[in-house]
């Protein structure tokens, strides 16, 4: 059968997680089941038992008892610049961001024409460890204009039906300090769904009036935020409360994120869970790359204060890192095993940071996912539940986005 070419079908034999298993008050297991899936349109219209016949008037993929889990989010990956697909390069050694830059300005021109290119490599290897959401950081500076949006958009558009994306448009070199106010304003209306900022007191060297452009540019087009934050220090917090401030004033509760957000690696306990508490007031989102070393995040904390916390890539290979690899349950499992999460309970748990805070059980082990009329985004895992599938990292069979595959065989 020709996933694209059915509408409604079952997929039977699938693994579904129904509860924890406790030993007085310590979970120690999960306790899961077979269930057969009728799909309808890109919905789950129904769950039935394993042990139920079913009729034999629509089409049926078997399941093969693989574990269903929900499918993924890239919440931070940059499509538009990489070295992936291409020929092997390591990073150069730069002494600061401006280094970075420069280096940047003679280099991008040579990558762009296969921009495109490349970015579908990444989304073709992305989809198969099971994400079928992208939000891609793409460079708006003079150098680019907008043809790093146009490649972006194209390789995008090139998986429509596949995956569901958004994109923030980046000022890399600045946005006040390259004079890219005017190509991000294009760029809001070309195609890009959140504007993006870069280390307002660093870079652009005047706190206020950078997050100032940004917020009038999200207002003017009713987008959302997505900044990168690298500052630390009382830079850095200086920056978190202003856009704190403006966040509330301009009414973008639940629409800003605070990619990177270095501050709190280095922010004094109580100080950092002040200004958690506050962004979770606003709904504010922290996309963190999970990093090691004096840049670890006190991300626990931040999930703990209600911060909504997502996993994320960001550079897959490129002249900026060339560690990342585009796999989120990696990403998961690199988030479990730095903070300490061992047990069945918060290894289960854990998975919510890549699934858009989706998971099959609740803390409380009660199942709430998945539920007829849920999207029929999902990845079958050779696992035995969440918990297993986090800690070994457990090879992904199949994804299927909005019922239909879209990665993988079950053959």
């Amino acid at each position: 059968m020709t996933m694209q070419q059915e509408q409604t079908y079952w997929l039977t034999n699938v693994m579904l997680e129904r509860g924890y298993i406790r030993e007085g008050n310590e979970v120690t297991g999960t306790q899961t089941s077979l269930a057969h899936l009728r799909i309808e349109n890109g919905v789950i219209v129904s769950i039935v038992d394993g042990d139920e016949e079913l009729a034999q008037d629509l089409p049926q993929v078997d399941g093969k008892r693989l574990l269903l889990l929900p499918s993924f989010e890239e919440a931070h990956i940059h499509l538009d610049k990489t070295y992936y697909d291409g020929p092997w390069r390591a990073v150069r050694h730069s002494s600061s961001i401006f280094d970075r830059i420069e280096e940047e300005k003679v280099l991008l021109p040579k990558l762009l024409p296969e921009a495109k290119r490349q970015a579908e490599s990444i989304l073709a290897l992305i989809q198969t460890y099971g994400s079928t959401h992208v939000r891609a950081h793409c460079n708006i500076e003079p150098v680019s204009g907008l043809k790093r949006l146009e490649a972006t958009r194209q390789a995008l558009d090139s998986y429509a039906g596949k995956l569901s994306s958004e994109i923030v448009a980046f000022p890399q070199h600045g946005l006040l300090r390259s004079n890219s106010v005017e190509l991000m304003a294009q760029a809001m209306t070309e195609g890009a769904t959140h504007v993006g900022g870069l280390d307002p007191y660093t870079v652009d060297e005047n706190i206020e009036k950078s997050l100032h452009t940004m917020i009038e540019l999200a207002v003017k087009h009713q987008a959302g935020i997505d900044m990168h934050l690298h500052d630390g220090g009382e830079a850095g917090k200086q920056t978190l409360l202003e856009l704190i401030r403006l966040t509330e004033e301009a009414g973008l509760q639940g629409q800003v994120t605070v990619s990177h957000a270095f501050w709190f690696a280095g922010a004094e306990k109580l100080e950092a869970e002040e200004v958690a508490n506050r962004m979770a007031s606003l709904g504010m989102s922290v996309a963190s790359t999970v990093p090691i070393g004096e840049t670890m995040m006190p991300l626990p904390m931040l999930q703990r204060a209600g911060v909504n916390v997502k996993l994320a890539t960001d550079s897959l290979t490129d002249h900026w890192s060339p560690f990342g690899n585009g796999d989120m349950l990696e990403k998961a499992g690199r988030f479990a095993e730095l903070y300490g999460y061992s047990d069945e309970l918060s290894l289960s748990q854990s998975l919510a940071a890549i699934t858009g805070g989706i998971t099959p059980l609740n803390a409380a082990g009660e199942n709430v996912w998945p539920k007829a009329g849920d999207t029929a985004s999902f990845v079958l895992v050779q696992a035995s539940c969440a918990a297993e599938a986090v800690a070994r990292r457990s090879e992904r069979k199949a994804v299927w986005y909005q019922g239909q595959r879209v990665s993988g065989s079950l053959s």
